[in-house]
């Protein structure tokens, strides 16, 4: 199956699906995340504890996928940094389900379950190849329609799979290299891109090296042309292969908390479906998103860092990788445990995502952006030390807590350090 070519004439219209992949990797790595979550840690009702390391073993796998696909959120960012543009971290709220792309392409927070695996098969899917999404993502609106060289404004055009978006991105960046030639296609400065986080992280400065990124973000996904079994389609596949076997030999087997996408209040508009009421459940949801709110402002803040000096850039770098494997994850499968409230007996919270707003996230001023840094990092840590959870979240709840404290007021003096004389 040969999908419709995707027409890139302008760099606007380059931007702007790049932009729409960048919202694309965002969204599936927050998909993944709440997957990992929400699979239970310790062995109890549904989980034996020799099934347990299998569980975990599933755990392990989709938070690689999700490391990976912050990877090539940072590789998309570093091409629109190339070419022109602002590093792009905006995505539609969660937790309900983001309908913004082409009819068939839709992005949710799913459990871990037979569900969200074939959901996310679905997306990282090899092009051309045939299958249908999971229940509940059935195609909405119509087919957006393919731009034509004559077109000035942007849109986003039709693409049923990640990979076909990426093949069309890069035979416009061809396309336009050769219009514009390569050096008035790769405008962006070098130094504002991300290149220290990881080591497959490389700096696009030409035609070439936008190319490999390309290549590296595709074949991770769904595959090096055909074969899949080291990419995410292939991993899932045997995930999912591996989960219908234990439950089909244990149907008792249920290896995931009964989480739900829930939400402590509306967003620019957006109720979410499910309301958490429970206090120290939406206190503890609060302090998650505060904390993924504060990394995408340094996400952003390290694309943005031309004036940094490399010993403030490395510690800006620091701090975004403590705050996601430190602080979110543990508090990510703490909220996987904690109750919605009474309105919602026996359902659990998860962790939602949402984000105060979709504005822009750059906070453009070197000192100012070290000193808000420093400042929400402190408030984050106090609030920690005033959650009381009670009886929630067992005995390693406020373990949980606390040592997310301690990190946040230990993270704000380091950034603290680097902060100019006015």
């Amino acid at each position: 199956m040969t999908e419709a070519p995707i027409v890139i004439e302008h760099r606007k219209e380059l931007t702007y699906l790049l932009s729409e992949a960048a919202e694309l990797e965002h969204g599936l790595m927050c998909e993944y995340l709440y997957a990992a979550f929400s699979l239970k840690s310790e062995a109890g009702p549904g989980v034996t504890a020799s099934q347990l390391e299998m569980v975990e073993r599933w755990r392990k796998v989709l938070l690689e996928v999700a490391a990976q696909e912050m990877l090539h959120w940072a590789l998309v960012n570093n091409i629109l940094t190339a070419v022109g543009s602002a590093p792009y971290v905006s995505r539609p709220h969660m937790p309900h389900q983001a309908k913004g792309y082409p009819a068939g392409v839709q992005l949710a927070l799913v459990p871990f379950g037979e569900r969200s695996l074939r959901h996310f098969l679905f997306l990282e899917r090899p092009e051309g190849m045939e299958l249908s999404d999971a229940e509940g993502f059935d195609p909405s609106g119509q087919a957006l329609p393919i731009m034509s060289e004559r077109d000035l404004v942007p849109w986003g055009q039709e693409f049923s799979t990640v990979g076909h978006l990426y093949r069309s991105i890069e035979t416009g960046l061809a396309r336009l290299a050769e219009k514009l030639g390569e050096g008035g296609l790769f405008i962006g400065p070098p130094e504002a891109q991300a290149t220290a986080l990881w080591s497959e992280l490389v700096s696009i400065v030409d035609l070439q090296s936008a190319s490999r990124a390309i290549d590296l973000i595709v074949e991770q996904g769904e595959g090096a042309r055909g074969d899949w079994s080291e990419a995410h389609y292939g991993r899932f596949l045997v995930v999912l292969e591996e989960y219908q076997e234990l439950r089909a030999g244990d149907p008792a087997f249920e290896p995931t908390h009964p989480v739900s996408a829930a939400g402590v209040r509306p967003v620019e508009g957006v109720e979410p479906e499910v309301r958490i009421s429970d206090p120290a459940t939406a206190a503890v949801s609060d302090l998650f998103n505060v904390v993924y709110d504060l990394i995408l402002q340094m996400i952003v803040r390290y694309f943005a860092a031309s004036e940094e000096t490399e010993d403030q850039r490395d510690a800006l770098a620091y701090a975004l990788v403590v705050l996601m494997v430190v602080v979110i994850k543990p508090i990510g499968l703490l909220l996987a445990t904690l109750p919605v409230g009474p309105s919602h007996p026996g359902v659990t919270a998860g962790a939602n995502f949402q984000l105060a707003y979709r504005g822009n996230f750059l906070l453009p001023h070197r000192r100012v952006a070290f000193i808000r840094f420093r400042e929400r990092l402190e408030e984050a840590a106090d609030f920690a030390d005033g959650i009381d959870l009670g009886s929630a979240g067992g005995s390693g709840g406020r373990e949980v807590l606390d040592a997310a404290s301690t990190t946040l007021r230990s993270l704000g003096a380091g950034l603290g350090a680097h902060i100019d004389s006015p």
